[in-house]
């Protein structure tokens, strides 16, 4: 018999979304009339745009002519996808990027957890709580998190409180650090980073030769002024830091699949003789080994999201979630409740009323109104006595949502 990945027994059974999926289909099983409204995935609701969509067919045609054929597809992504990202995504800020520093995938999520790779043992990882869970489980999946404590504790974890009282940003660490995880905007908590905030964590990478991952994955919902929409906005960060960008909510690709992310040459890190090496190496080389690739259709597709009518189009769609998540916050907050986020983020973060924990008012919220959401406690400790709405639901669904709270 086979030695299995232990450190797959030391994290929840579980999925969180598996979980909250689970529990709504045990109730439809005992209510089947039920008109469940579902806010509690992060899914998309509206159709891919035109100018994607004619993307989509003009590419299928294109694989259907000899002379247009494409079979495997450059492991990193074509230069047509890679050089639009750096253009619009880029450049156009002022930032300075090669092309070979940009790596298309499927996915920021498989990004996110397959660069646990290239971490050696004994780092000291910093991740915020509450927090997307797939920072923490998949370095304890890989093994790095050290060892299991009796409280869902790691040794080589440190976990950085996100909560009211600091305005749902991570405080700089009193301690060292080796790699720092941040998101924003935040999932879940929809808050968002400014310059002097982000500034403070490249600072501190700088200082202490740290790396940051850099979850960009929302930054499309940012409205404000005074909030970066890349890391590498702010001075020195190519020194210190990796980039994940998702066309999933942006581009509304969450069914189709494309994303990428940016790893500067600058970066190092140290292997056990003492020696520096180059993360931009190690990952072309792990990227190349084992991905193979984005599909020339769909690239393609993601081409179309930085044309003139592609722009525009999908603005229309984020400010269409926007509206949905103000329009939540707004409900909650005139009904009493301490709600954040909706603003640069799609995400509404709601503190339960007393009486309730997050899990006990998702019951509540599935059983008396059949709503949907996601209970605070499945994206850490500190999420616990919260809870997670989003606005990518149909605009109608969300106004009847809000409705039935009202009454």
């Amino acid at each position: 018999m086979i030695n299995a990945n232990g450190n797959f027994q030391l994290i929840k059974q579980n999925y969180l979304f598996y979980t909250v999926g689970q529990k709504t289909n045990e109730y439809l099983e005992k209510h089947p009339e039920a008109d469940i409204i579902r806010l509690g995935i992060g899914d998309v609701t509206r159709p891919l745009v035109p100018a994607v969509t004619e993307a989509l067919h003009a590419a299928v045609d294109d694989m259907a002519r000899a002379e247009t054929f494409e079979g495997y597809p450059p492991n990193a992504g074509y230069d047509f996808l890679k050089q639009a990202i750096l253009d619009n995504d880029y450049t156009a800020r002022g930032i300075r990027l090669d092309i070979d520093e940009i790596f298309v995938s499927d996915g920021a999520k498989s990004d996110t957890a397959n660069f646990t790779d290239m971490f050696g043992s004994g780092n000291i990882i910093a991740i915020t709580d509450p927090v997307y869970p797939v920072y923490f489980d998949s370095n304890v999946m890989a093994g790095k998190a050290g060892k299991a404590g009796v409280n869902g504790e790691f040794s080589k974890i440190r976990l950085m409180p996100c909560v009211a009282e600091n305005g749902f940003a991570p405080d700089i660490p009193s301690r060292r650090v080796d790699i720092i995880y941040l998101c924003s905007p935040n999932n879940p908590t929809g808050t968002a980073l400014n310059f002097s905030q982000l500034k403070a964590w490249v600072d501190y990478a700088i200082k202490h030769g740290s790396l940051i991952l850099f979850d960009g994955a929302y930054e499309g919902f940012v409205r404000e002024p005074g909030i970066p929409r890349s890391i590498y906005e702010i001075e020195g960060a190519r020194s210190c830091a990796v980039e994940f960008r998702s066309f999933s909510k942006t581009g509304g690709f969450t069914g189709v699949r494309c994303a990428y992310t940016v790893v500067p040459k600058e970066l190092k890190g140290r292997v056990r003789d003492g020696g520096l090496v180059s993360l931009h190496k190690m990952w072309t080389r792990r990227h190349s080994t084992k991905f193979n690739g984005v599909s020339y259709i769909i690239q393609k597709a993601a081409l179309a999201v930085y044309s003139p009518e592609g722009k525009k189009q999908l603005k229309e769609n984020m400010d269409y979630y926007l509206a949905n998540a103000r329009a939540i916050r707004e409900c909650f907050a005139g009904l009493g409740y301490r709600a954040y986020g909706g603003t640069n983020s799609p995400y509404v973060w709601l503190k339960t009323p007393e009486g309730y924990d997050s899990w006990s008012f998702f019951d509540h919220l599935l059983a008396d109104y059949n709503i949907v959401g996601t209970p605070g406690e499945g994206f850490g400790a500190c999420g616990e006595g919260y809870f997670r709405l989003t606005g990518f639901g149909t605009k109608e669904r969300t106004k009847e949502a809000i409705e039935r709270l009202k009454r």
